[in-house]
């Protein structure tokens, strides 16, 4: 690329990036700080009592779901004629920000609730899917999202899950374990993948056959397995499911046998902003903990916060979760302000709270190969003619 062609690529993207700016506002409405205050002091008040317990013993936080659906914040993707209160994409990333700042477990199992599972429904269910299943989560059951298998993560095309329409013609066989499944346990509704065998894809391609399912917990067939015994995050329920000759009503399928595919990777990207959200509300707990211990700890006479390198170390923080506050939906975890405050932590010898920083936010760089896939994402993007590999800088 000659200097000419590189200024004028140059160009356009300052032009882009301009006149993203100028239509980007980043001010809060009342309604918006109002559901952040209400949710931090839920957050704050009763999740804090539990915490450590439920981790370190992978407790799902039953009690405190049962608290938090009064707020009615559990029905946000869900339509008020179903039952739901809807909120606006940003208010959703303040709920996870704020619960994820004080217990990343209790807003993983929300954002899974709120979105892989009662959003997709939402989306893709029929009147009568939305009428059954929607009030049900609206009014506080817990809903999962089943894709994942032992040899199909990332690469869901590649699950073995089958399904086969009975001979009456009534219902399905499902036959499969489901891996790594978020509220696996205490969950009531599930959004479930599997292929089905006799579509005329099956085999031929790679996703060939691939149908969602409406699974109940109830469902004949239906067993809950081996809970994963995690790193961090520990309070998320994380389970395998068994499915035996499960049997599932074939009006429980969403949009027809053969398009779960699409389903699968539309509920995907429909997660990644929770996701973000979640890594920005640890990466401010981690800031928020550091910070209060600087004040606390003392050496050489003084608080250690107001040693010039720790100083540094907090300034640097709360720099890098302010830029993660203006474009967060790139849904990748801050890794640097939790690194800091790791060595903040450490070296006052508040070794669970490093701990704690380190297996939270690792556990969280793996939900739904985000990272990973984000990068890829970005990768397939397509760039302008003649500015391939190139960046403004």
């Amino acid at each position: 690329m000659n200097t000419l062609e590189e200024m004028n690529c140059r160009g356009v993207w300052l032009k882009c990036f301009d006149s993203l700016a100028r239509n980007m506002h980043f001010e809060e409405t009342d309604e918006q700080q109002m559901i952040r205050e209400l949710v931090r002091d839920f957050a704050e008040s009763v999740l804090p009592p539990t915490i450590e317990h439920r981790d370190a013993n992978q407790i799902p936080p039953a009690e405190e779901w049962a608290q938090f659906i009064e707020y009615g914040l559990q029905g946000i993707t869900i339509p008020e004629e179903y039952g739901g209160n809807p909120v606006d994409d940003v208010s959703e990333s303040i709920i996870i920000e704020e619960l994820a700042r004080i217990d990343p477990s209790f807003a993983v199992m929300y954002c899974v609730h709120v979105g892989l599972c009662s959003k997709t429904i939402a989306l893709h269910g029929n009147e009568e899917q939305k009428s059954k299943y929607l009030p049900r989560l609206a009014a506080g059951e817990v809903g999962a999202y089943s894709l994942s298998e032992a040899g199909a993560g990332t690469d869901a095309a590649a699950m073995v899950c089958k399904a086969k329409l009975s001979d009456d013609g009534t219902h399905y066989l499902l036959n499969g374990e489901k891996m790594w499944v978020t509220n696996g346990a205490q969950a009531q509704i599930y959004v479930l993948f599997a292929k089905d065998v006799d579509h005329p894809d099956y085999g031929v391609k790679k996703h060939g056959g691939s149908t969602a399912f409406i699974v109940e917990q109830s469902y004949e067939g239906f067993t809950v397995g081996k809970k994963e015994d995690k790193l961090g995050i520990r309070s998320s329920d994380t389970c395998t499911l068994v499915l035996n000759e499960c049997k599932v009503p074939v009006e429980n399928v969403l949009k027809g046998v053969g398009a779960g595919f699409p389903i699968a990777m539309n509920a995907l990207d429909n997660s990644r902003i929770g996701i973000a959200a979640q890594a920005l509300g640890i990466a401010q707990g981690a800031y928020e903990s550091a910070l209060k211990y600087a004040h606390e700890r003392e050496a050489f006479g003084k608080p250690i916060a107001h040693h010039q390198m720790i100083m540094a170390y907090l300034a640097d923080m709360a720099t890098q979760i302010d830029a993660e506050l203006i474009h967060h939906d790139d849904c990748k975890p801050v890794h640097f302000p939790r690194a800091h405050a790791d060595g903040i932590h450490i070296n006052v010898g508040a070794v669970k709270k490093f701990e704690d920083s380190l297996r939270h936010g690792r556990t969280h760089r793996v939900h739904g190969a985000c990272e990973q896939d984000s990068g890829r994402k970005v990768t397939h993007t397509p760039l302008k003619p003649g500015c391939e590999g190139r960046r403004p800088g």
